[in-house]
């Protein structure tokens, strides 16, 4: 998810107990390679592998070069996006637009399977639209060029987030297919990700928007399907430890300015689950350095674990 699955984030869900992170969606534009913004995408620092870092793209040969480089740069996947509905993605032909042109589609994954030694992934949705769900077709593309596994995400580009997330297509993928298939869209819980791994028959869930502010969704899905049981939510301090960790790293990856502002939207996302965490959040997002937000999330901590001694 570009400016959500940074480094910092990454490691922060590795340690939560995901099995495998992929990086923010990096263009296939060589131009766009020396910006700082794609340098600090493709950074990995010491995380454990597999390396997997997601492209978008439209031609085959740039989709191919970019996946060489991204190779030589570290990366031990590749992860070829099918599946974003942003307009600024989609207007280039690239992304979700991708799925009205399943000749397309091949040539690029053929040629990006060619290209590299290292496994290469995909992530698609149902289909363009309602009229035009085609993911079982793209699926046995995929396989034919050599894609080892598949990730999908419940909806149609036209539905973007909104509306109810078609299990029922993926688990058509699921019996057309030998390669993994991965189910996502709207899965927030443990119970969720079980119920859709029973009603899909997909090898693995994959979290997006569910672990905005909520890493430890990972350990407790984990738990969930290991032990049949549910994790009593984190404390006050477990969350205030992970906060201001994460805090910490987002102004140690970014620097002084980015990661003030960027620190913004993951303690919003934090906040969701603290009492008063949205007058705490207009508070933190007026701020401006790095002090500040560290001195302003340890009051509210203190404040919050006061109150429930006290309580």
């Amino acid at each position: 998810m570009a400016g959500v699955t940074d480094l910092p984030f990454r490691q922060l869900c590795r340690e939560m107990g995901a099995g495998l992170v992929v990086s923010e969606m990096v263009a296939a534009d060589p131009s766009t390679w020396s910006t700082r913004k794609s340098r600090l995408r493709i950074q990995f620092g010491n995380e454990p592998s597999p390396k997997s870092v997601q492209l978008a793209g439209y031609d085959p040969q740039m989709m191919a070069e970019a996946a060489r480089f991204n190779v030589a740069q570290g990366a031990e996947i590749i992860d070829i996006n099918m599946g974003c509905p942003a307009k600024k993605v989609c207007k280039r032909a690239a992304g979700s637009a991708l799925l009205r042109d399943p000749l397309l589609v091949e040539s690029i994954l053929r040629a990006v399977v060619d290209a590299v030694d290292v496994p290469v992934t995909l992530k698609i949705r149902t289909g363009w639209d309602r009229q035009n769900r085609n993911a079982v077709t793209i699926a046995n593309i995929a396989e034919d060029a050599g894609i080892a596994a598949l990730a999908i995400h419940g909806r149609t580009k036209a539905c973007r987030f909104v509306g109810e997330v078609e299990y029922d297509s993926i688990a058509q993928v699921v019996d057309t297919v030998s390669i993994p298939v991965i189910a996502n869209g709207d899965i927030t819980t443990p119970q969720q990700a079980d119920a859709v791994l029973a009603k899909t028959g997909a090898s693995a869930v994959m979290i997006g928007r569910g672990a905005q502010g909520n890493p430890w969704i990972f350990k407790q899905i984990n738990h969930y399907l290991q032990h049949r049981e549910l994790l009593p939510a984190p404390s006050l301090h477990e969350i205030g430890k992970i906060m201001c960790r994460h805090l910490t790293d987002l102004h140690a990856f970014y620097g002084e300015v980015g990661g003030v502002r960027i620190s913004r939207k993951h303690i919003g996302w934090y906040s969701d689950w603290l009492p008063e965490g949205k007058a705490f959040t207009r508070v933190f997002n007026r701020l401006e350095s790095r002090l500040q937000q560290q001195q302003q999330l340890e009051q509210l901590f203190s404040k919050l674990q006061y109150q429930e001694r006290a309580a």
